[in-house]
């Protein structure tokens, strides 16, 4: 399988890190793997896909900071 390397928000991370702490996922490989299949499935199914600021993460970036994600 492929290897892929991606930076994400730390409000993300918290998110997945959560999914796992309660058993949806076994693992991060696990979670990202399904998350990731999840989108592309909806968005090929024509689903609007929401920006950022219409799901409810303002002011969750690193320190409060949008623009400065470090991972």
């Amino acid at each position: 399988m492929p290897k892929v390397e991606i930076n994400l928000p730390e409000h993300l991370e918290m998110r997945i890190t959560r999914l796992i702490d309660r058993g949806e996922f076994v693992n991060r490989e696990e979670a990202l793997e399904a998350l990731i299949s999840a989108g592309i499935k909806a968005y090929e199914a024509g689903g609007q896909v929401p920006a950022e600021d219409d799901l409810g993460f303002e002011g969750e970036g690193m320190m409060d900071h949008e623009d400065e994600y470090v991972f």
